[in-house]
């Protein structure tokens, strides 16, 4: 992975999570995300991604590309719903870079931590 795109996981506010079921439908949605330089940290709701990831590990994450559809960073991995990692609340380079987005949506960081009580981490990175 070269430098432009490592800066770009670092900075970008959201990345596209791609996972599929047992049914193997696809589904793409936008996620807040912790890129620590191995691998990608999201928190999220009970409900389709959790149940995807528990049924298929095999996920994908796009950043948005340019205009022109070039500048792209695609990433497939390996996720897990890891019993080990703090909740959101508790995680200092999480709360760094999403806090004040946090609180824009009228909750604490409590909340927020109660309400996206599934830690994602996706492992086992090949950059396309």
């Amino acid at each position: 992975m070269d430098r432009h795109a490592q800066s770009r996981l670092k900075r970008e506010n959201a990345i596209w999570l791609v996972t599929a079921g047992r049914d193997l439908q696809p589904q793409a949605v936008p996620v807040w995300y912790l890129w620590d330089g191995t691998s990608f940290l999201i928190y999220a709701q009970p409900g389709i991604k959790v149940r995807h990831v528990r049924e298929n590990p095999n996920v994908e994450l796009h950043l948005n590309s340019d205009e022109a559809g070039e500048d792209v960073v695609r990433v497939s991995g390996s996720a897990t719903i890891p019993r080990s990692q703090p909740p959101a609340d508790k995680e200092r380079a999480y709360l760094r870079k999403y806090r004040s987005q946090i609180l824009n949506l009228g909750m604490s960081v409590e909340d927020f931590a109660a309400k996206y009580r599934y830690p994602i981490r996706v492992r086992r990175l090949r950059f396309h």
